[in-house]
């Protein structure tokens, strides 16, 4: 049983007592106590941050449009699966889900010499902050 308030009381059904967790994973979504969602973005991030090591290594030169594909299907749909429930509001978190993107995108070899936001505009994507706050309102 996860709860936010009343951690002295005891919840119980049909006679057994429920335990108590501090976290919990439902649906991939990671709940905490506190409703702020840090381990589960914290999860996210080292899941992303492991795919991107998987193309990394399998795929030392591709195409813009190629990248911009393994990079959706792999790394970007992990960081957006479930936002409209766990939508990071705090900067430090968006930052942290940002770095993701931008060493993505540097794994371009044709574009890594550019800024992050031109490398961002060449292969057609957005910010994830945009994703999150725009996208799901």
């Amino acid at each position: 049983m996860l709860t936010r308030d009343n951690k002295n009381y005891t919840y119980s059904l049909q006679g057994t007592q429920l335990e108590r967790l501090e976290h919990m994973k439902d649906l991939g979504v990671i709940f905490d106590s506190e409703l702020n969602f840090l381990q589960h973005c914290k999860e996210k991030i080292n899941t992303a941050y492991s795919y991107l090591g998987i193309i990394k290594r399998n795929f030392i030169y591709f195409e813009e449009d190629s990248f911009v594909v393994l990079y959706k299907s792999l790394v970007r749909s992990n960081l957006e699966y479930a936002n409209s429930v766990w939508n990071p509001h705090r900067l430090g978190l968006i930052k942290d889900l940002e770095k993701v993107q931008m060493r993505a995108t540097k794994l371009v070899i044709t574009i890594k010499n550019l800024i992050n936001k031109d490398r961002l505009k060449r292969l057609k994507l957005p910010t994830l902050k945009y994703t999150y706050i725009y996208l799901t309102i």
